[in-house]
């Protein structure tokens, strides 16, 4: 279909500062998320893109893809597009973006903690980071392992050594997002798998995306393709593995939209969710854009709607 450029402005912003661990400012910079003159305390998220429960620029992409998307430019603090982004959805594995967020703003990355025989307690055809009981890694190699492969493992070490326990973590999960103005948005687990009571919102997701956006750990987390982590066993035996990106993106088995440079972003996909992605990029401008499809019917397209929404509102 024709990638006509439609301009589009809905809605304005609401206000609020958060402080946190924010640390690789120029790194930050670089990918266009924060100004030059931005200070240590002055995030890039201090406005909110806010809009109202209507639905726009559905007829300019292939909307009848998904059950519901967005995209919004958090530096001219704009939707740019709307489709159901209030209708609760299952997250999928998304849920690790929020995840990510309570672990970076409450635990220290640097602390080596074990893997216990819950972690590993996964299904079959579970998403893994291929853990083991008694491994011993640092909060960051979990949340690498949680976010660029999607390992449910990884996820419930990661709420295990932050939260102390996984009930305590996700009610944590459940506060910060209420916290974050994430109202329609509840969660049972840390790693998104399907639960009645489990759900978010195509604009919750970003709101909790844009928080998980201010730690430049997170960014340089979603934007590494592959990432060799290096502990030890349960025997004290030293032992490594490569995880590689489930994003299809940095894996460069999709075309970026001209213009666009794709920093990353965080996959789903389960029978209720369907496929999911938020991606965080910047166009041509070095405007920073953030993107949720929730519910598509494909791969593929999930990742051609995704480069649709950049290709036709993302330059506006």
């Amino acid at each position: 279909m024709s990638l006509s450029l439609l301009a589009v402005s809905v809605g304005g912003c609401s206000f609020s500062k958060q402080t946190g661990d924010y640390r690789l400012y120029e790194t930050s910079e670089q990918y266009g998320i924060i100004s030059g003159s931005t200070n240590n305390t002055t995030l890039f998220s201090e406005n909110i893109c806010v809009a109202d429960t209507t639905d726009f620029g559905m007829d300019q992409v292939d909307s009848q893809v998904c059950l519901g998307a967005a995209a919004f430019n958090v530096d001219t603090k704009t939707t740019l597009y709307a489709q159901h982004m209030h209708e609760r959805l299952y997250p999928a594995s998304t849920t690790k973006v929020m995840t990510a967020y309570v672990a970076l703003k409450y635990g220290n990355l640097e602390e080596t903690y074990t893997v216990s025989e819950l972690a590993c307690q996964q299904e079959e055809d579970s998403s893994v980071a291929h853990l083991r009981p008694g491994d011993r890694l640092t909060l960051r190699q979990l949340l690498y392992g949680m976010l660029l492969v999607s390992g449910n493992d990884a996820a419930i070490a990661v709420a295990e050594a932050v939260g102390g326990s996984v009930e305590a973590f996700v009610e944590m999960m459940n506060n910060e997002a209420l916290a974050l103005g994430a109202t329609n948005t509840h969660f049972m687990n840390p790693h998104g798998l399907d639960d009645e009571n489990h759900y978010t919102t195509v604009y919750d997701m970003y709101l909790m995306f844009n928080a998980a956006l201010q730690y430049t750990d997170f960014v340089d987390i979603i934007h590494s393709a592959t990432y060799d982590a290096y502990y030890t066993d349960a025997s004290g035996n030293n032992t490594s593995i490569t995880w590689t990106t489930t994003n299809r993106y940095l894996k460069n088995m999709v075309a970026s939209p001209d213009g666009f440079y794709m920093i990353g972003g965080k996959t789903g996909s389960t029978g209720a969710a369907k496929y999911c992605l938020v991606q965080y990029s910047t166009n041509s401008k070095n405007q920073g854009i953030v993107s949720v499809v929730f519910g598509a019917d494909s791969p593929y397209n999930l990742y051609l709607l995704t480069s649709e929404l950049l290709a036709t509102f993302g330059e506006n």
